[in-house]
């Protein structure tokens, strides 16, 4: 996957290789903070493709951060140079902040002697020519809470009092499904394949089960449990069921998460995030341990518009946006 080893790249080494010296600082809503929430300061890096960086892309979204937080989406393919920027191809862009060809020279110019990931998403901060933070959580979290003055929007994804019961929700989802079905597609044997599948359909069932007597994984309010647990499910049947043999039932097999997973595309500014055409590309074209061909399957054909009345489970309208 390749990774930058003090400041240089290094395209075959892989994680486990070196130590990973994440940027780690926080975004906050008052004015002597070292990077306070101001707007047109911060810049996201993110992939169409990645699920990670979708949950970044989504809380912008929703919250109606894109006039206060810009954005770059990088080339969903990614090979020896790592993530790069191809503006020539559809629904790409150039880097807008310093016209580089790769990610990993954002690294390098944010710190020369950086070792670690080259990952996306990314908070990048324009005013001190740093990154913020590059972990996909914290950085939705930081949208979510302390950019309130800057929101176009009324929703409140992580509010106060529900912050522990999101926080447990999250991180069940995480455990089970949203790094499940990669422990899968990467396991390095049968045993360790077949504890993952388990694992993950035990944790689809569960929430399959959840959701049937509640619109959203807390309950009547679309939160950032919903946000980290879409991007998983959007890719799951076109990518993760078939590409990392996840195959023991697709995500339209569940009759209350496909319903559920429809709902939350349906919400207003949803499928602006969304795109199948990256995620394809970069899961069968990127991984050639596991596609050596390349080719990117034509289907599956879901349609994600299809009514689904969750809304007849919901009391609260404050979390929908249609």
């Amino acid at each position: 996957m390749g990774l930058l080893h003090n400041g240089e790249w290094e395209p075959d080494a892989t994680r486990d290789q070196y130590d990973h010296d994440a940027f780690d600082d926080r975004v906050e809503n008052f004015e002597d903070a070292n990077f306070p929430a101001e707007a047109d300061r911060y810049h996201l890096y993110i992939s169409r493709a990645c699920p990670w960086a979708h949950r970044a892309a989504l809380t912008r979204r929703l919250l109606g951060l894109e006039d206060t937080i810009s954005v770059d989406v990088v080339d969903p393919v990614r090979h020896d140079q790592g993530w790069e920027f191809s503006p020539e191809k559809a629904h790409c862009t150039p880097d807008s902040v310093h016209g580089h060809d790769t990610l990993y020279e954002v690294f390098q110019e944010a710190d020369p002697g950086y070792t670690g990931r080259v990952t996306v998403p990314i908070l990048y901060d324009r005013k001190t020519e740093t990154i913020v933070h590059e972990e996909s959580a914290k950085i939705a979290r930081m949208l979510a809470t302390e950019f309130n003055h800057h929101t176009s929007e009324s929703l409140d994804l992580y509010p106060s009092s529900m912050q522990d019961d999101v926080d447990d929700a999250i991180e069940d989802v995480h455990s089970s499904i949203n790094t499940g079905v990669y422990r899968a597609g990467f396991a390095d044997s049968q045993e360790s394949y077949e504890t993952a599948v388990q694992e993950l359909f035990n944790g689809m069932e569960r929430l399959d089960e959840i959701l049937s007597t509640r619109r959203y994984v807390i309950g009547d309010r679309l939160t950032l449990a919903d946000v980290f647990l879409f991007p998983t499910l959007y890719r799951f049947d076109a990518v993760y069921y078939t590409h990392f043999k996840c195959n023991v039932r697709r995500l339209i097999d569940f009759d209350h998460l496909w319903d559920y997973a429809r709902d939350i595309y349906q919400t207003k500014g949803v499928p602006e995030t969304c795109n199948m055409d990256h995620v394809k590309a970069h899961y069968y074209r990127s991984h050639d341990e596991i596609n050596p061909t390349g080719f990117v399957p034509v289907g599956p054909k879901r349609d994600w518009t299809d009514s689904h009345n969750r809304n007849e489970l919901s009391g609260d309208d404050n979390s929908v946006r249609k």
